[in-house]
């Protein structure tokens, strides 16, 4: 090998090895008094901004952040969309990984950026604290320009939040206790404000844009239980990316994303210089029950436009099913990009998992509120997850400590049955509870079918997978039939994922490779399905080296 190559390569591994840097914030998260809307209301906030901080950092780099909990509720921090490779103690869901941070206390989260570019972001993991509590992750290109699209002259965070005029942590717990549904929101935001079109809002955003500039919207669905349309009047979006993954150009006028999704679009502003609104609404898949039908909006400004009224953009309806399931299937990963690993071919675990609400029976002595003395509740595989509170299911697998969980989560339903009948699907409505996680081997090529069921009603749920990205493989409509739904698999160019939007009465296909051993929750993000036993977790084994191997945890980890 000629000596100038090997400069050459020194030279590269060099420039590789400099860009990564230690990025270190500080997070307060105590009570903020805000009055976006109705009423002034106490909300829990990082470093008094709503939303919290947005981080910034170069894949590669190293995170820490210290948490100060100054807050009355224990917390948790989870970084959505971050692998945790070998930091598996810094996912942050609790009593899944950690206990919760106690009020008074401090915990610092420590890991790398590896193998993301793009928007993620990192929000409360306990109770529904996440209604105020979270903020943007951008992870920029190691080198700051290598896009696989046009450079934009500038990168502009979306975050599209839920708004309560009272106190979510209240709202929630009348719910459980009544054994029904929470509230629902009194309104939408985007990056905090609700916008003009609530009557009592003190703030719209706004955007200030330069004719024949492009702009990366990076954005974020942080909504608590409501899938979200997204339009600008008048304006085209390109989507180039979802989840901290590239994706295959796909021009759009319309962007559909659920809770925990990211979305990165591209704006090019070419319209004629005036003022034009940008709005969110929700896309509900089941209009079975009372929702949050209002509409909220930002604005974005050309430069020396003279002021009007801003056009606002035709949303679709709320039930616009077809629209959601065209945006969602209509985007592909783009396999040229750094960081997309070919679909692995061989399968080593094949799961089924049936999910949905249900209904329990309470105690004659319980009044659990519901119909008939019945308490809300939902599950997977029949099985409804219940979260241990004396150590964390990390904890106790990492220390071999028995009694907190049990590793049998089953493979397939107990019965199989015509899952998107509702006829069919009523005579299921109980479930089992317990804490039952699946083991899978370090390297084993998971392949899950997620199926929707009719039980009590259908809806598109987003289900997240914590320490992983997957491949959506396929998704339709109906039962999941392997002989003819695995001829639509797509193995070439599958949209890569964290959250993916399972379709009402419908199914999904994703695949990932478990080479990250710890143990990670998949679950539904609608948060009000999470406490009821939507969810899971996956242990996943050390590998055969100590850099396959989880260490232990950090000095500080939180105790319950």
């Amino acid at each position: 090998m000629a000596p100038s190559f090997l400069l050459l390569l020194c030279a590269l591994a060099l420039s590789s090895m400099a860009s990564a840097a230690l990025v270190k914030h500080t997070f307060h998260v105590g009570n903020l008094a805000v009055k976006p809307l109705y009423k002034e209301q106490v909300v829990v906030a990082v470093n008094k901004k709503l939303p919290g901080p947005t981080i910034r950092v170069h894949e590669g780099d190293t995170l820490v952040v210290d948490l100060y909990n100054d807050s009355p509720y224990d917390l948790s921090i989870h970084w959505h969309g971050i692998f945790q490779l070998l930091s598996g103690w810094a996912d942050g869901p609790s009593y899944v990984t950690q206990c919760p941070i106690r009020p008074g206390n401090k915990y610092s989260y420590k890991f790398n950026i590896t193998g993301r570019e793009g928007t993620l972001w990192w929000h409360a993991h306990f109770s529904v604290l996440r209604a105020t509590v979270y903020g943007a992750l951008i992870i920029y290109p190691r080198d700051s320009v290598s896009y696989p699209f046009p450079k934009p002259y500038r990168q502009v965070p979306i975050l599209l939040g839920e708004w309560w005029d009272a106190n979510v942590v209240d709202v929630e717990n009348e719910a459980l206790a009544s054994g029904g549904a929470p509230n629902i929101s009194d309104a939408y935001t985007i990056n905090g404000k609700p916008g003009r079109l609530y009557s009592c809002a003190r703030e719209t955003f706004k955007l200030k844009v330069t004719p024949g500039k492009t702009y990366l919207l990076r954005i974020i669905n942080a909504a608590l239980n409501n899938q979200l349309f997204f339009k600008i009047a008048g304006h085209d979006f390109t989507v180039v990316g979802a989840d901290a993954a590239y994706t295959n150009p796909y021009r759009t006028d319309v962007v559909v994303t659920a809770p925990g999704q990211t979305t990165d679009v591209l704006l090019t502003a070419d319209r004629t210089p005036a003022s034009y609104y940008m709005g969110a609404h929700p896309y509900i898949s089941a209009p079975i029950a009372p929702f949050d039908n209002t509409t909220t909006v930002g604005i974005i400004q050309y430069e020396n436009a003279s002021s009007s009224e801003p056009i606002m953009p035709v949303m679709p309806v709320f039930t616009d099913t077809p629209t959601a399931h065209k945006f969602y299937t209509n985007l592909t990963g783009l396999s040229s990009s750094r960081g997309y690993k070919p679909l692995l071919q061989s399968v080593d675990e094949r799961m089924f998992i049936a999910f949905g609400l249900g209904l329990d029976q309470c105690p004659p002595n319980a009044n659990c509120g519901g119909p008939s003395n019945t308490r809300l509740t939902a599950n997977m595989n029949n099985i409804s997850f219940q979260f241990p509170s004396r150590l964390s299911l990390l904890q106790a697998h990492f220390s071999g400590v028995n009694g907190i969980f049990t590793d049998d989560f089953p493979d397939n339903p107990p019965i199989v049955y015509d899952y998107t009948n509702a006829t069919v699907a009523a005579a299921f409505l109980a479930s089992q509870k317990g804490t039952r996680l699946k083991r899978l081997a370090y390297n084993s090529t998971v392949e899950i079918v997620l199926q929707n069921t009719a039980v009590l009603t259908t809806e598109n749920h987003p289900i997240h997978l914590h320490g992983f990205n997957f491949f959506i493989l396929a998704q339709g409509f109906g039962n999941f039939n392997r002989e003819t739904d695995e001829q639509k698999f797509n193995l070439v160019n599958s949209q890569e994922r964290n959250t993916i939007g399972v379709p009402v009465g419908g199914w999904a296909v994703i695949r990932f490779k478990a080479n990250n051993p710890g143990v990670w929750l998949l679950h539904c993000h609608l948060d009000v399905h999470l406490p009821l036993g939507l969810a899971t977790a996956f242990v996943v084994e050390n590998g055969p080296s100590s850099s396959s191997t989880l260490p232990p945890p950090p000095s500080d980890l939180p105790l319950c």
